[in-house]
């Protein structure tokens, strides 16, 4: 996978890096690349197919049929699944999602949805960006037009990655909403990963005391203890 930089796209994903509504923040990324293998990324993918194809045998047929990126016996929608995964590796460094499988994600029927979803989430932020006093279009309309530029919306599969709970940047309890959307134009092998998430304020200023507490209680001394080694 390959990072692909756009400028359009990328002033959108320097706006949602942190946008402040009040009782909550909204931050986002939104990133293209393209589906070209090379290097690691030819191994992972190797290795998950393997695994995919090994778990064929134990999968129950109205399970492989009803999968959100096809039926998993076609090589061309195991595919599908490798780019998801490597492309939220890749997002997310820190992080290793090669345990997920398709049931993880599900597949819109129609672009709209996504985009109406999306506009509606983003309603609050979309007015932060259109007060710029140097803003002449509407946010939504320099989005889409960003991510139809990069991956052509009109060909594109759209699919959504449900976060499970361990081991997850998402699975936040503090999290108001999130989404987590890929824009999947198969002809030109690129992918458009979208994700935002609104962090209640109130969470992050506990989640902050609680670190406090724990750095205070890392660094306090018993008086009846002093300096003593405790075997």
């Amino acid at each position: 996978m390959k990072f692909l930089e756009y400028t359009p796209l990328s002033r959108v994903a320097a706006f949602l890096q942190s946008v402040n509504l009040g009782d909550y923040v909204v931050e986002g990324e939104i990133q293209a690349y393209s589906c070209k293998l090379a290097g690691v990324d030819k191994k992972v993918s190797r290795s998950l197919d393997q695994e995919v194809v090994c778990s064929l045998a134990t999968t129950p047929p109205q399970l492989l049929s009803a999968s959100p990126v096809g039926p998993l016996t076609d090589a061309s929608s195991r595919k599908t699944l490798i780019y998801l995964i490597l492309t939220l590796n890749h997002s997310y460094p820190d992080y290793d999602f090669s345990c997920l499988r398709a049931h993880h994600f599900r597949k819109e029927h129609d672009v709209r949805l996504a985009k109406g979803n999306i506009d509606n989430l983003l309603l609050e932020t979309s007015k932060m960006w259109d007060q710029d006093a140097l803003v002449t279009d509407r946010f939504s309309e320099v989005l889409w037009a960003a991510i139809d530029e990069v991956i052509g919306l009109c060909e594109c599969d759209v699919y959504q990655y449900n976060a499970i709970q361990e081991g997850d940047p998402f699975a936040d309890p503090g999290h108001l909403w999130s989404f987590n959307y890929f824009f999947y134009n198969k002809k030109s092998k690129r992918i458009v990963y979208f994700s935002c998430r609104s962090k209640s304020k109130a969470s992050l200023e506990s989640s902050g005391s609680d670190s406090d507490i724990a750095d205070d209680m890392d660094d306090y001394e018993d008086p009846f203890l002093g300096g003593m080694e405790m075997s």
